[in-house]
């Protein structure tokens, strides 16, 4: 197993029905811990890599109606 963390930008914050869909969002296999920092207005994604890849914790996300970015763009 190898466990990376990656932080990601909201696009806009949270609602109380965003925060529901990202709760099911964490039960995706190969995701560990979402943690959403709302004085930055970001998510931090802990995900086994050798389960999932980058792409695919950001597509999980956006299915959950979580839009995010990359924190680097």
């Amino acid at each position: 197993m190898t466990t990376v963390q990656v932080q990601f930008r909201l696009q806009r914050p949270l609602d109380d029905a965003s925060l529901t869909r990202l709760a099911d969002a964490s039960s995706i296999y190969g995701i560990h811990k979402i943690r959403h920092a709302s004085a930055s207005d970001s998510l931090l994604v802990e995900y086994d890599a050798t389960r999932l890849r980058l792409a695919e914790v950001r597509s999980a996300l956006a299915r959950a109606g979580v839009p995010v970015l990359p924190q680097n763009e």
